[in-house]
């Protein structure tokens, strides 16, 4: 439960964005919180929400429509939490303090992208797609970016956009050789997905004429491509920028 605020810089506003996400049971933007309760500027509910989140009352995450959502469901005795999409429980936005930049290789940016990939995709399957580790023989343990509770559908998402370089796309094909070992563990064979956000970034893996699409088709490694929001895309394509600079 939400303890006492009274150590919050601005209480007043801090304990009615509390009892607005209690009272609208759902997880909202800053811009949505700061019209149902009339704050302006904007900027004073992003401030308190940091200082909640910080505080462990609330948590961060990004929706499907790509925004930071704050939702006190996660913190508040649920332990099933829905995004804006229907899916699974998020992973929480990594905080930095007020008004640092992130480091130049940083890349949450692209993990925050893949967590909404994940949803997106899990809603046109039908499914939802959760981070599973699943253990193998000798104590082994294998991290699956997105997995379905029968472990029926296997998923590893990588949020990029553009054509790739070498490197990247031997990254690529490194999920797909974890994604075939993982399959050959389990007793029924899954279906296989390399999730990608960019039709020119899949580009290599499905229309070329390359050793990779031929090897992946014989494979039967689904290559499926999730268009991220607006934003969020901008998002991945400054964090490039940034890290290859």
């Amino acid at each position: 439960m939400i303890g006492d605020l009274s150590d919050m810089t601005e209480p007043t506003v801090a304990v009615r964005v509390v009892e607005e996400l209690r009272r609208s049971g759902a997880a909202l933007d800053d811009d949505e919180l700061a019209r149902r309760l009339g704050v302006s500027p904007r900027q004073t509910i992003n401030q308190v929400c940091r200082r909640l989140e910080r505080a462990g009352r609330l948590r961060w995450y990004i929706g499907s429509a790509g925004k930071i959502v704050n939702d006190l469901r996660l913190v508040d005795g649920q332990s099933a939490v829905a995004t804006a999409s229907g899916a699974g429980v998020p992973d929480v936005v990594e905080t930095l303090p007020d008004g640092a930049p992130p480091a130049a290789g940083d890349s949450r940016e692209q993990r925050h992208a893949e967590r909404v990939m994940l949803d997106l995709l899990g809603e046109r399957m039908g499914v939802v797609l959760k981070p599973r580790r699943i253990p193998l023989e000798d104590g082994v343990r294998v991290e699956i970016d997105g997995a379905d509770d029968e472990l029926s559908i296997l998923v590893e998402a990588w949020a990029h956009q553009g054509p790739l370089k070498v490197a990247q796309k031997h990254k690529v094909l490194a999920d797909a050789l974890k994604l075939l070992h993982v399959a050959a563990s389990l007793p029924v064979a899954p279906r296989l997905v390399l999730c990608l956000c960019d039709p020119e970034a899949a580009h290599h893996f499905t229309t070329a004429r390359s050793w990779a699409a031929h090897a992946l088709r014989a494979f039967a490694i689904d290559i499926v491509v999730v268009e991220l929001p607006a934003d969020l895309k901008a998002a991945v394509l400054a964090a490039q920028q940034r890290q290859h600079r």
